[in-house]
C-alpha cells in the first residue's frame, strides 16, 4: 500500500497490456541541444503527431508533457530528463520509439550523460538563429564519447535572423570529424518559411492545417535550380564514402531514392556522416519527416552491435550480444522513495517478466522487480514483460544505485557504469530545529540517490550538512525540492567553490606497510612515480616491467591502483582532493604473509609522502559564452576583465555579438543578476566547467574576507 501511495503521488498510473515488438522495430533516441534550442517543443510534436497526446504542449504556456515538474514549467527549461514511449508508422510497419528529452543547461549535464549511455541514436537540435552554441558543442562531444549515430535538425528557421546556410557552415567548421550532409533545405526563411525541400526524394513538403498534421508532397524537378545544386552536393558528399552511389551516378547520371536511403542509413550507423534536416517546431514544420528519418537512418538495438560487460569476480572484460538469452539491464535513473524506488532501466539482452528475481552484481543481493512499467513522462503503463533493447520502469528493488546492473542469477555480469562529473560548488544547509535534523538528512540522501552529481556530507568542524552540485542553478533547484517535496524548513549558506590541489613537481616515493599481527608479519612495499600533468593526461597506470612480472599477483596490482585513486581523492596539504596528477606504479614487493590490505596500506603511505613534497591550490574555471547587443558588449567585457576573465574570442551574429571567455567559478556568483543590469535585460549567457587553474593564497584570503 505505501508503494502504491507513492506511485499515485508522483506518477499518474494506468494499466495497458502490450506485446513487445521485435528488436528491429525499436528505436531508442535522445534529443540533445543547447538550452532553448527547441528540444521540448520538438518532443511535444513527436507525441502529438504519433497520437500519444491530443493537444500540442507549449513551453511558453507551461502545459508540456515532457517538462512536467512545477519547477520546469515556472522556469521554462528542462531540469530532469523525461522518457516517453510511442509508436510511429513508416509505410505499413509500426515502430516503438523510446524518446528521452534531456536538459540543455550545463548544471544538469548528468541527465544528459546517463541518457546518452543507454540510447542508440541522438537527434541534435540547433537554433537557426544562434547557430552552434556552447552547450551544443558540449552535448555533441558527449555523444561522440559513446559513438552515437546522430541526426541534426536546424530549428527556428521561421525566426528573424535565422540562416540555414550560416548554421550549416558553423557545424562543418566546429565538427570536422564528421561529414555533415544536408538531406533537406528550407523553402523560404524567417517569415517566409513555408516548408522543406526533401533532397533525397526530390519533393517539397508543406504542412497544412492549424497543427501542421497534413503533409502535402509536391514533386520537384532536379534541373539547375537550388534543388539540383543542393542535391548534387549531397550526392557528391555521399559518394566519397559509398562506392554503390559513385558507380550508379557514373553509369546513369543519377542515383535512385532507395539506394540513397540505404547508403545514408549505413553511413550514419557507421558514424561517417550526420544527416541534416530542418524546419520549425513552433510552426509545426518539418517534424513528421524528422520522425521518419529517425526510423530510416538511426539504428535499432541489434544494429549497434555487441556491448561490453565485466565478470564481477575477476573484472575481466566480456563481449556480449543482444541475442544472448541471459537477461542484462542497466539502471540509468532512479525516482527514490522510502517505500520503494522506481528504476529507469535499459534492457540489453534476454527477457524480464514482472516478479522475476534478478541479481545486483555490485552488492551481490538478489532483487525482485514487482512491476514493469512503460514510461510516459510522469505517467506509466503496466506491461507483462520486456525484451532486449527496451526502456522500462521497474518497481521494487531496493539498495540499487544509478549505474547498477541487474542480470540473471546463473550468469552474472556487470555492464559498464556511467561516469559522472564531480561537483564544483557547495553550500551549507542546516535544519531550523534540532528535531528536523534526521528528516533533513533523509531528504538529502534521497536527493543524492536520484541525482548522482549531488553529494552531501556532514562538516566535522561545524556540524552543518554540506550539499555540493554542478552550479548555482543546480543547488537552487535542489533547495526548492527540499522545501516543496520534502517540506523542509532549513537555512542555507552562500555557495562555495570546490578547490583542488596538484603536486608542485614530479617525484618517486617508496611506500611501506609493516605490521606484526599475532604470529604473522604483514609487509608490503610499493614504489610509485608521481607527476603533475595537464587535464587530459591524468590517470593511474602500471609500468610495463611490472605488468610483465610473473611474481607479482594481479590482486596486488589491482589493490595498489584502486588505492592510488582513492588516496589522491582524500586530499592534499590544504585538505582538497588532488587532480592533474599521473601516478605510475613502478614496483610491489612483499613476503609470504602479504595480502591486498598490506599493499593498500603501503600505497596510501606512498601517496602521503608524495603530498608532503609540496602541492599548490587550484580553482575551478568555467567557459562562459555571452550573447549581447553590440552596444552593450563593451561594458560586459570590462566587467569580466575585472573578474579575472581571459577573453578567448568574439563572433558577430545578426544584430548581436557572441563573447567567449574563461572565468574562475568563484567570480561568477551573482553574475545572472549583474548581466541584465549591464545589458538592459537583452543579453543571455551559458557556462560549462572546463578545468582548473592555479590560484594564489592572496586571492583565496581576499575571497575568504569578503
Amino acid at each position: 500500500l505505501p508503494l502504491w501511495n507513492f506511485l499515485q503521488k508522483r506518477l499518474e498510473y494506468r494499466v495497458e497490456k502490450r506485446q513487445d515488438p521485435m528488436t528491429e522495430s525499436i528505436r531508442n533516441i535522445g534529443i540533445i541541444a543547447h538550452i532553448d534550442a527547441g528540444k521540448t517543443s520538438t518532443s511535444e510534436r513527436f507525441l502529438y503527431y504519433s497520437g500519444k497526446t491530443h493537444k500540442l504542449g507549449e513551453v511558453d504556456s507551461g502545459n508540456t508533457v515532457m517538462d512536467y515538474l512545477d519547477e520546469e514549467r515556472q522556469r521554462g527549461i528542462t531540469i530532469v530528463s523525461a522518457s516517453a514511449s510511442f509508436e510511429w508508422k513508416l509505410g505499413e510497419r509500426s515502430h516503438l520509439v523510446h524518446l528521452i528529452d534531456t536538459p540543455g543547461h550545463i548544471d544538469f549535464t548528468a541527465e544528459v550523460e546517463r541518457c546518452l549511455r543507454v540510447i542508440d541514436g541522438a537527434v541534435v537540435i540547433f537554433s537557426g538563429v544562434e547557430g552552434v552554441e556552447a552547450q551544443s558543442e558540449k552535448v555533441w562531444r558527449q555523444s561522440e564519447k559513446y559513438s552515437l549515430p546522430k541526426i541534426a535538425f536546424i530549428n527556428k528557421l521561421d525566426r528573424f535572423g535565422a540562416s540555414f546556410k550560416r548554421t550549416l557552415e558553423q557545424m562543418k567548421r566546429k565538427f570536422p570529424a564528421k561529414r555533415v550532409v544536408p538531406l533537406q533545405i528550407p523553402v523560404g526563411e524567417e517569415d517566409s518559411l513555408s516548408g522543406v525541400l526533401d533532397l533525397v526524394g526530390l519533393r517539397t513538403l508543406r504542412f497544412a492545417g492549424d497543427d501542421g498534421s497534413a503533409v502535402v508532397a509536391e514533386p520537384v524537378a532536379a534541373g539547375d535550380g537550388p534543388a539540383g545544386i543542393w542535391r548534387d552536393e549531397m550526392v557528391s558528399s555521399l559518394s566519397d564514402f559509398s562506392d554503390p552511389i559513385s558507380e550508379e551516378f557514373i553509369s546513369s547520371g543519377s542515383v535512385s531514392e532507395d539506394l540513397l536511403r540505404r547508403e545514408i542509413r549505413r553511413l550514419v550507423i557507421e558514424g561517417k556522416i550526420v544527416p541534416v534536416l530542418c524546419g520549425s517546431a513552433k510552426r509545426n514544420i518539418g517534424i513528421q519527416p524528422l520522425l521518419d528519418a529517425v526510423l530510416l537512418y538511426l539504428p535499432g538495438p541489434s544494429e549497434r552491435g555487441g556491448f561490453h560487460a565485466f565478470n564481477p569476480k575477476t573484472n575481466e572484460e566480456m563481449e556480449c550480444s543482444v541475442a544472448d538469452p541471459e537477461f542484462r539491464g542497466l539502471v540509468f535513473k532512479i525516482i527514490a522513495s522510502s517505500s520503494g524506488d522506481l528504476l529507469y532501466m535499459r534492457t540489453y539482452s534476454g527477457k524480464i517478466k514482472a516478479g522475476d528475481t534478478l541479481l545486483n552484481p555490485r552488492t551481490g543481493e538478489k532483487v525482485r522487480g514487482k512491476r514493469l512499467l512503460r514510461l510516459y513522462a510522469r505517467n506509466v503503463e503496466q506491461v507483462e514483460e520486456a525484451g532486449p533493447g527496451d526502456i522500462i520502469g521497474v518497481v521494487g528493488p531496493s539498495n540499487t544505485s544509478t549505474g547498477d546492473t541487474l542480470c540473471s542469477l546463473h550468469k552474472p555480469v556487470s555492464l559498464e557504469r556511467i561516469v559522472f562529473p564531480e561537483p564544483v560548488i557547495s553550500m551549507a544547509v542546516e535544519a531550523r530545529s534540532s528535531k528536523d535534523k534526521d528528516r533533513l538528512e533523509f531528504a538529502l540522501q534521497t536527493l543524492c540517490r536520484e541525482d548522482p552529481t549531488l553529494f552531501w556530507k556532514k562538516s566535522e568542524a561545524t556540524g552543518q550538512m554540506i550539499l555540493s552540485g554542478m552550479g548555482e542553478l543546480h543547488l537552487e533547484v535542489s533547495a526548492h525540492k527540499l522545501r516543496d517535496e520534502f517540506h523542509m524548513d532549513f537555512r542555507s549558506g552562500e555557495p562555495q567553490v570546490a578547490y583542488r590541489e596538484t603536486l608542485l613537481e614530479p617525484c618517486e616515493v617508496d611506500g611501506v606497510f609493516d605490521r606484526v599481527i599475532g604470529e604473522n608479519r604483514f609487509y608490503a612495499a610499493v614504489r610509485v612515480g608521481f607527476e603533475p600533468v595537464m587535464r587530459l593526461e591524468e590517470g593511474i597506470e602500471s609500468s610495463n616491467a611490472m605488468r610483465n612480472a610473473q611474481a607479482i599477483p594481479s590482486s596486488w596490482t589491482r589493490s595498489a591502483e584502486e588505492n592510488l585513486m582513492n588516496g589522491l581523492k582524500t586530499g592534499g596539504n590544504w585538505g582538497y582532493p588532488l587532480v592533474y596528477v599521473r601516478a605510475k606504479l613502478l614496483d610491489i614487493s612483499g613476503n609470504e604473509s602479504t595480502n591486498d590490505a598490506a599493499v593498500a596500506g603501503a600505497t596510501l603511505d606512498a601517496v602521503a609522502k608524495a603530498v608532503k613534497t609540496g602541492t599548490r591550490i587550484l580553482e575551478p574555471i568555467v567557459k562562459l559564452e555571452i550573447t549581447s547587443p553590440e552596444q552593450n558588449i563593451g561594458d560586459i567585457n570590462g566587467f569580466l576583465q575585472a573578474k579575472r576573465a581571459v577573453i578567448l574570442g568574439m563572433e558577430s551574429l545578426p544584430e548581436v555579438k557572441r563573447l567567449v571567455c574563461e572565468v574562475p567559478l568563484s567570480e561568477m556568483f551573482g553574475f545572472s543578476k549583474s548581466l541584465p543590469k549591464l545589458s538592459g535585460g537583452r543579453a543571455s549567457f551559458t557556462m560549462e566547467p572546463c578545468g582548473y587553474q592555479e590560484v594564489s593564497l592572496e586571492v583565496l584570503e581576499k575571497k575568504a574576507g569578503m
